[in-house]
């Protein structure tokens, strides 16, 4: 029997033995305990489904940037049994961790993840958990394979993509929690409240910097995206962007484009709404840094038909990458990154 087969059918066993006491207790008029009723039903809620956290994961396949940084963030990386699509070169402090890690440079198959004999799959992003993809966090738990989805990007039910997320979760707020429930799931509390607390005090610093020097109709506006075949591929009002720029003391230039993915624009749109300033969001290899958006500025700077614009005549298009617009552990450091970039008098 397969490791998560054992304990699925461990999990079944103590529920099963969890009803007998209660229907026991309740058959023989005693009152039930709080332990008892907490043994029962000891479960995380995330994106509306309910995780078992009666025993840590021992066997994790984390996917996307933001879970695979999480997962090392978190110290459990001895847990991995499989990681796979980097957008970028993960944060320094993980690279000799990764680095150990087996590496799918685009999501497995459902077979591979299987034969890798996971017990988790931690993921940054919901289309892992589509029938085209791994499939659905329902059909893998019948195998014997919880789940969890990065709480800014809960679909509206399982199966679905990050199209259908509401924009009222897209905060940090979020990603703190969501460090405190894989804490407590893991049985590392300790870790991920230093972590929570190190974020924090990144991003705290820089709302105290910002605190009664900016105005909110003075927020300088600023476009996440890259240029494309067809203009631009931007981030919309529900893209965890927004988010950050706002932290940092600044506007998404396209806050009110519907939907998390990125948006085909045109350079005329652009020019509409002149952002005083451009991030070049690079994206997907596990080598990339920011300093491979270089081409990209320079056909932006030197696009005739965008010399007028405001982020070109003051040069001020920046290089970025698309892991540091994604909900995760570095999106405090994201935060201060931006601030700096928009507001260099106050973070100069």
């Amino acid at each position: 029997m397969k490791p998560s087969d054992a304990r699925a059918l461990r999990r079944r066993v103590r529920s099963g033995l969890a009803l007998v006491l209660v229907a026991t207790l309740t058959a023989c008029g005693g009152a039930i305990s709080p332990d008892a009723e907490e043994a029962a039903g000891e479960t995380l809620r995330n994106c509306d489904v309910d995780v078992p956290a009666d025993a840590p994961p021992e066997r994790v396949f984390a996917a996307y940037q933001p879970a695979i940084e999480m997962a090392h963030a978190l110290g459990i990386g001895d847990r991995l049994v499989g990681t796979a699509f980097l957008d970028a070169v993960v944060l320094d402090d993980y690279v000799e961790a990764q680095a150990e890690q087996k590496y799918y440079p685009n999501l497995p198959s459902r077979e591979e993840l299987l034969d890798a004999r996971p017990d988790f799959v931690l993921s940054g992003f919901t289309d892992v958990f589509t029938d085209e993809s791994l499939g659905t966090r329902a059909s893998l738990r019948e195998l014997g394979v919880e789940s969890w989805i990065f709480s800014p990007l809960c679909p509206s039910e399982d199966g679905r993509s990050d199209e259908s997320i509401d924009p009222a979760d897209v905060t940090m707020d979020n990603v703190y929690a969501d460090l405190r429930d894989l804490g407590t799931l893991f049985d590392v509390s300790e870790r991920a409240d230093e972590v929570i607390a190190e974020m924090r005090a990144t991003v705290d610093g820089v709302t105290e910097t910002l605190e009664g020097r900016v105005d909110e109709d003075e927020r300088p506006t600023v476009m996440i995206g890259r240029p494309g075949d067809q203009g631009f591929h931007v981030a919309g009002g529900p893209d965890f962007s927004t988010e950050l720029i706002d932290l940092a003391g600044g506007v998404n230039a396209f806050a009110d484009l519907d939907g998390r993915r990125n948006h085909q624009v045109s350079v005329e749109d652009v020019i509409e709404r002149d952002p005083d300033h451009i991030l070049i969001d690079v994206c997907c290899d596990a080598e990339m840094t920011a300093a491979d958006s270089a081409p990209d500025i320079e056909r932006i700077m030197d696009n005739p038909a965008l010399a007028n614009l405001t982020a070109v005549t003051e040069d001020q298009v920046w290089e970025f990458t698309f892991a540091d617009r994604s909900a995760g552990v570095r999106s405090a450091p994201a935060v201060a990154t931006i601030a700096e970039i928009i507001h260099p008098d106050l973070f100069g």
